[in-house]
């Protein structure tokens, strides 16, 4: 059995199988990436709930294994050599499940780099940006009432984004072709949030996408995504 009491986030989170991986996370649309993906991936895994009411993001504990203090993070306990590895950057730990079970990202040649530049079109774009739009258009709206230009900013580039997204579905269903990977896993819950979370369909006007919203729809109709979404259980 692993010994994971090296990690002291293992100490506010107790692990009840520890030879397997310890998630720890939120259904929010980064946390959602990796659970979807270790779904796909039909790895054994231990999810725990982390409480942004109780900021339990910021809590010593979870910091220790994510200094940024933000979910999702992860353990391994059978890392690179056997050896436990903790990680945490959604994008860095669905490489890391990738390569681990060699699905979902090509091993090498042009394709591998071309699901990995869609990875980084989601961490460096999608993500930031469409999280401004929400926060601005639904959080905040209250205090930029009198300030249209942080909403319509963000909006006007989520749009856009959007528009890249449209142009690359025109090439096939999955976002660098036929085949699903951790780059469609990586950005289609920021679409599903848009309507969702933010409540943002028609402010998006979403409708004006449709090769995102049948790829959005493909995409969440998987067995692996209907489950993921709610891990780790919000109950």
């Amino acid at each position: 059995m692993a010994d994971l009491s090296t990690f002291p986030i293992t100490a506010k989170w107790p692990s009840a199988d520890p030879g397997i991986i310890q998630l720890y996370s939120l259904p929010t649309p980064n946390g959602v990436k990796v659970s979807i993906a270790l779904e796909e991936l039909g790895l054994a895994y231990e999810p725990h709930l982390v409480d942004f009411g109780s900021n339990a993001q910021k809590s010593p504990e979870f910091v220790s294994l994510n200094p940024n203090g933000r979910i999702p993070a992860l353990i391994d306990p059978n890392g690179p050599d056997g050896k436990p590895i903790g990680l945490f950057e959604s994008g860095a730990i669905l490489i890391y499940l990738a390569d681990k079970t060699g699905k979902l990202l090509p091993k090498d040649g042009a394709a591998r780099y071309t699901v990995l530049q869609w990875l980084m079109f989601q961490m460096g774009g999608v993500g930031p940006m469409f999280g401004q739009y929400g926060h601005f258009y639904k959080f905040a709206a209250d205090k930029v009432k009198n300030n249209p230009y942080p909403a319509e900013r963000y909006r006007d580039e989520t749009r856009r984004l959007l528009g890249v997204l449209e142009a690359a579905l025109a090439k096939g269903p999955w976002l660098t072709g036929e085949d699903y990977t951790i780059a469609d896993i990586a950005t289609w819950p920021w679409v599903r949030c848009l309507k969702v979370f933010y409540d943002g369909e028609e402010d998006i006007g979403l409708a004006d996408f449709p090769r995102v919203l049948d790829w959005w729809a493909r995409a969440e109709a998987r067995p692996a995504s209907q489950k993921g979404l709610n891990i780790p259980s919000r109950d």
